[in-house]
């Protein structure tokens, strides 16, 4: 067995606060307030960038759900801004 403390976590891999998870597992870090208050819903404050990982809800630990849930925020604004699937394009 090896034991890692928030001290070894931090000084070794450069996680703050010794948190795999980038945040707490706690009941309003789980829904609304992932990964900071504000930027809940995958978009971050840059126009087109989108955000994914253990940071974003659910959390760490729940295999390929926040990407899932981040893609599917993706294609519902590009459909509103008239985006077909359907189509082809060139990205």
């Amino acid at each position: 067995m090896e034991t890692r403390s928030p001290w070894d976590i931090e000084n070794e891999a450069g996680l703050t606060e010794g948190n795999i998870f980038q945040g707490e597992l706690t009941m309003d870090q789980l829904i609304f307030n992932r990964p900071v208050p504000g930027y809940a819903q995958y978009r971050a404050p840059i126009a087109g960038m989108y955000m994914c990982g253990s940071s974003t809800h659910p959390g760490g630990g729940v295999m390929g759900a926040p990407g899932a849930n981040a893609a599917r925020e993706i294609l519902r604004d590009l459909r509103i801004k008239g985006f077909d699937p359907r189509e082809e394009h060139d990205l």
